[in-house]
């Protein structure tokens, strides 16, 4: 009889992601902020918009809603951040 070992390791590729450098104050900003559909989530969200807005200096907020939690942010959604926000939020909710 011959046994067979599978070994189902693999080797770990690591992957570079360039972030965005941090603003150095929320002063003036537009905040776009992503609801995940969870409950709660657009609750917290805006908790945290009131307090950009009145402790950082933030200037104004955008919330959109994702279909499901478990997918990206539509097109749409994105292009409208790109076109009116500064920096984005994405919440989570439960």
């Amino acid at each position: 009889m011959t046994v067979q070992i599978y070994d189902p390791t693999i080797e770990v590729k690591g992957r570079h992601i360039d972030f965005v450098p941090r603003p150095k104050s929320l002063a003036g900003l537009r905040v776009g902020l992503v609801d995940n559909s969870k409950f709660n989530s657009d609750q917290l969200l805006e908790r945290i918009a009131k307090l950009l807005e009145s402790g950082h200096g933030v200037t104004t907020h955008i919330m959109r809603r994702k279909r499901s939690a478990g997918i990206p942010a539509s097109p749409e959604i994105i292009a409208e951040f790109k076109a009116n926000c500064d920096i984005v939020v994405a919440g989570v909710g439960d």
